[in-house]
């Protein structure tokens, strides 16, 4: 109950003389794997993992540069680029109100954070994508950030690192954001050409046009535990098919199992593995 005498939670006294605790809003979340309610201090603190169930909750790109890079190491790059409204597509609401939506709640200007940076002093560049910004689906800018973070590495002989999490392409810019699968990989191409590595860091969910493009052609494939990991999803592929799913179908786990994914990781363990991998490289 100490946490409760800080000062940061308030009482409220009923017409009844009682008191009632009123917790400010974000205080708290329900983790959605065991329905545990967690303190989201201390979930910052175990970095966004639920400590009752060991399930790996959402972590924002921010969050997931800081704990892959020493203190400080971290320059961005190519935060100016904007998606625009090409195609001057809407469904239930124009694609400009969405992008200015996830603009307002992110306070990222696109769905990838881009740049160089190091870990346990391996310089290498780092693209990571935040599934709050629309799904971190896959437009024009996504993968325009992501090719020239890619060339930039290659260009300065360094390792690349990529970290997704997405639901695909994005629908609101059509042909526009599926030309970004073969344009992603072809600036992987030229990096493996290069004999330079790149590394995948898989999360859930990576799913359509990112898992058939840049997230699956790296050296090493590292995925989170129980990270969904596919195409299409289960439903649709159940209803296509009409046919019954394995258990743990497309889970990283499942997929290590069939030969996908390289290692699953725990989150804890991620900085760790991703120095001893460059350092790995480096020689």
């Amino acid at each position: 109950m100490s946490l409760f005498s800080s000062g940061k939670y308030s009482t409220l006294k009923k017409r009844t003389g009682e008191s009632r605790m009123v917790i400010p809003d974000g205080s708290w979340v329900k983790c959605k794997n065991c329905s545990q309610t967690l303190y989201t201090d201390r979930l910052a603190d175990t970095l966004q993992v639920c400590w009752n169930c060991g399930a790996h909750l959402p972590m924002t790109a921010p969050e997931r540069i800081a704990m892959l890079s020493d203190e400080g190491s971290f320059v961005e790059m190519f935060s100016n680029l904007r998606s625009v409204d090409a195609l001057k597509f809407t469904d239930s609401k124009p694609y400009t109100a969405r992008l200015a939506e996830s603009i307002k709640k992110t306070g990222m200007n696109e769905a990838v954070i881009c740049g160089k940076t190091a870990v346990d002093g391996h310089a290498y560049y780092i693209a990571v994508m935040d599934f709050r910004f629309m799904g971190a689906s896959m437009g024009a800018v996504v993968g325009e950030k992501i090719t020239r973070t890619i060339e930039a590495a290659t260009a300065e002989k360094l390792p690349m690192v990529l970290v997704t999490a997405s639901g695909g392409a994005r629908m609101q810019e059509g042909i526009l954001s599926l030309m970004q699968m073969a344009k992603t990989c072809g600036a992987v191409s030229r990096h493996n050409e290069a004999k330079l590595p790149y590394i995948t860091i898989l999360t859930n969910p990576t799913y359509g046009g990112v898992t058939a493009s840049f997230a699956t052609v790296s050296d090493i494939m590292i995925a989170e535990p129980g990270a969904m990991i596919g195409f299409a999803g289960p439903r649709v592929i159940q209803e296509t098919t009409n046919a019954k799913l394995p258990p743990g179908f497309q889970t990283a786990e499942f997929l290590v199992e069939k030969g996908l994914i390289d290692r699953v990781v725990e989150r804890k363990n991620l900085r760790k593995e991703l120095a001893l991998l460059l350092e790995i490289f480096k020689k």
